[in-house]
């Protein structure tokens, strides 16, 4: 019996070895002067037309990179670490970019000397090592119950952001809103921003309007035009179930031989609303919202009683009414009973702001669940602070778990780089020379930092360098001026937490990036337009398939 042949395709794209790794240090490089400009509080804006045709205004790393279409499979990865570095700690996610890129930058020099990756992969690890040990000894400890700390700390979160102009009232909004989220349970703390803080943007007013609630908002209004629209301590039933006719839940058919027959399903049909709205009546609420429907019978004898109904509430809104009056979601209202009547609402009232209706459930005791208000004249500025709030409110939740700040305007990156560039001395053979490039990389945020605004990044650097080997590690870059400050007095304080994770992810990614010494492509130069590596193994297709006889 013959054996079989497989036969390489020459429709396959391919690069191997040294290509490859150059291919994947140049992709990373390009990403990251993409956001270089982006650092610091003299960042420029980027300007990104998305496919249908909107334009977002913005200096957030995330944002830029989500919008950024790229083909080479090495610059999706490094997008993908800003989305990682959000998700995470919602903050660094410019900073991460630019590391990853300089660490693959100054990787090459030692590939091209054959140096072989795993070599250079393991000092780098031992240099993640010892960064983080670093980090520990410069950082210093925060009281969160503090408020003047703690602001000045989420004021430098988003002082290289566009809202820093009205930072004061920002960073009030941001500490407001991740204390009121906070919830301790069996000595355990829990801060779930993304679930129980919402921002509402309304374009219109000034940017001062903006205001955190004790309470919550939704974009509705009452079922009924002569239902009440401000009720003070009212008792709120909250239901996940329609005040509608029960339909089959199959396909149901009914035979009517007469009119009578009719008759009597439309009267089965009212019996059933009235059973309904006979059950939410004896718990005698002032308040029913429902996920679902709510028909005009039922509306009719929840106004008899005089109750407000409001319906199509979404399930995150009906989630956080919920955990701020103290009521539980009813399914079934056959198993609707007093204690899930919410009884720690103030006052709800309904508001008319530009052409909308907004309802308010305010003034809750205690509510564990809050409502960002945000106005200002348009849509895009609304968007920019809104992404600007989400990382102030992930900064403040980071110290709430791990209360220890590390010297910003890139003194920790300095203070690591010095410290690396001892520790490089006492090791041998070729491992130091990778390990010594790490400290070389990590200079890159405090020389962007200078070039952003301008200044002379070679004299500064030198007299930055000579600050922290003297022991002031505290010693950084002022972002407006360009000059060297000492960031206790300038007050400049980046969470422990976002320090560590950007340098983890930054250098877990540059180890991954240099490991790849094949890039295949399966998709024909014809399809995929002619140009770019495409990362899509699963979709080799037709005649570039591999072990085609």
């Amino acid at each position: 019996m013959q054996a079989p042949v497989i036969v390489m395709n020459t429709n396959i794209d391919r690069e191997t070895g040294r290509k490859a790794q150059v291919s994947n240090v140049t992709a990373a490089k390009t990403v990251a002067d993409i956001i270089r400009t982006c650092l610091g509080p003299r960042s420029m804006l980027k300007m990104l037309l998305d496919p249908m045709g909107g334009v977002v205004l913005t200096n957030d790393g995330n944002a830029i990179l989500r919008e950024v279409e790229v083909v080479h499979p090495a610059a999706k990865s490094m997008i993908e670490l800003s989305r990682t570095q959000d998700e995470e700690v919602g903050d660094g996610t410019t900073s991460v970019i630019i590391l990853a890129g300089e660490f693959m930058a100054q990787a090459l020099p030692y590939l091209e000397r054959n140096v072989h990756p795993i070599v250079i992969i393991s000092a780098f690890k031992k240099a993640l090592e010892d960064a983080i040990k670093v980090i520990d000894d410069i950082s210093k400890p925060i009281n969160v119950e503090d408020e003047a700390e703690m602001l000045n700390l989420v004021k430098s979160s988003i002082g290289t952001k566009f809202m820093n102009r009205w930072s004061d009232l920002m960073c009030k909004l941001a500490l407001t809103a991740v204390k009121t989220v906070v919830k301790e349970e069996d000595g355990k703390r829990e801060v779930d921003i993304k679930r129980y803080a919402r921002v509402e943007k309304v374009p219109g007013g000034e940017i001062e309007d903006s205001k955190v609630l004790d309470g919550v908002m939704l974009n509705k209004d009452v079922t009924h035009a002569s239902m009440r629209r401000k009720i003070e301590n009212p008792r709120i039933v909250l239901l996940d179930c329609p005040l509608e006719y029960k339909k089959g839940e199959s396909q149901t058919a009914a035979e009517i031989m007469d009119e009578n027959h009719w008759n009597r399903l439309l009267q089965i049909e009212e019996e059933q609303i009235k059973e309904m709205c006979d059950r939410i009546i004896s718990v005698k609420p002032d308040l029913v919202f429902t996920e679902k429907g709510v028909s005009d019978l039922a509306q009719h004898y929840l106004l008899k009683a005089n109750i407000t109904a409001i319906r199509r509430v979404r399930k995150t809104d009906n989630n956080r009414i919920a955990r701020a009056v103290g009521a539980g979601i009813v399914n079934r209202l056959e198993d609707l009973k007093e204690e899930d009547v919410g009884t720690k609402c103030g006052l709800f009232s309904i508001e008319k702001i530009g052409d909308e209706y907004f309802t308010f459930i305010t003034k809750c005791e205690n509510p564990k669940a809050c409502t960002i208000l945000l106005r200002g004249p348009s849509k895009d500025i609304l968007n920019e602070i809104e992404r600007n709030l989400q990382d102030a409110m992930c900064v403040a939740r980071n110290v709430f778990f791990n209360s220890l700040l590390a010297p910003g305007g890139g003194a920790t990156e300095m203070a690591i780089s010095v410290k690396l560039s001892e520790n490089s001395k006492t090791l041998e053979g070729i491992e130091q020379w990778p390990y010594k490039s790490i400290a070389e990389s990590l200079e890159v945020i405090p020389r962007t930092l200078i070039q952003n605004c301008g200044g002379n990044s070679i004299k500064v650097l030198t007299q930055l360098r000579a600050k922290h080997a003297t022991g002031n590690h505290s010693w950084g870059i002022d972002g407006l001026t360009g000059n060297i400050v000492d960031m206790n007095e300038y007050g400049v304080w980046e969470p422990h937490a976002v320090k560590v994770q950007t340098l983890k992810t930054a250098i877990e990614a540059a180890c991954l990036l240099l490991r790849v010494d094949d890039i295949v492509s399966g998709v024909s130069k014809k399809k995929s337009g002619g140009g770019g590596v495409q990362p899509a193994p699963q979709e080799m297709e037709g005649e570039g398939e591999l072990g085609e006889r």
